[in-house]
């Protein structure tokens, strides 16, 4: 049987410090204590990717005032684990496009949104953002963060 996934859009936020500092936004998701991960979220039917991640990052963070410095060239999917939330059904995972965005001066982080997602945020060195994120997620930010990395960002 062909697996269902879900389109999705996912970003590796530099703070505006950027590029004086490499540091990468990371949040505490609410449903999973300890488990630190970029934002992310659906794409609507007939919204652009670009589109998606505005929306998302306002729904997510409480500001969508940055700017996109690359996309990852290709959609990265992945299956959710065994113990994933039933909210996804009918999907076995999710397609994902990754954007590299900086946030703008002056943005400001709001987690207290409609329907928070994360209950901390902080910025970590885009060195150390392993010593947060060990769960299934971790070969995709790997594969990821080692592009634009390559693409000399970071």
């Amino acid at each position: 049987m062909k697996k269902k996934y879900r389109p999705n859009v996912a970003a590796v936020i530099l703070s505006s410090a950027y590029p004086l500092k490499c540091d990468v936004f990371i949040g505490n998701r609410v449903d999973l204590e300890h488990v630190w991960q970029f934002p992310q979220g659906g794409i609507d039917e007939g919204e652009n990717p670009k589109d998606a991640l505005l929306r998302e990052l306002k729904e997510e963070i409480g500001t969508n005032q940055i700017e996109i410095l690359d996309e990852y060239p290709d959609w990265l999917s992945y299956d959710f684990p065994n113990s994933a939330p039933t909210k996804m059904y009918p999907y076995d995972g999710q397609t994902q496009k990754y954007f590299l965005v900086k946030l703008k001066g002056g943005a400001k982080i709001d987690l207290n949104t409609k329907f928070p997602e994360f209950s901390k945020y902080k910025f970590v060195d885009v060195n150390k953002i392993f010593n947060d994120i060990n769960h299934f997620k971790r070969p995709i930010y790997t594969k990821v963060l080692t592009y634009f990395k390559e693409k000399g960002f970071f």
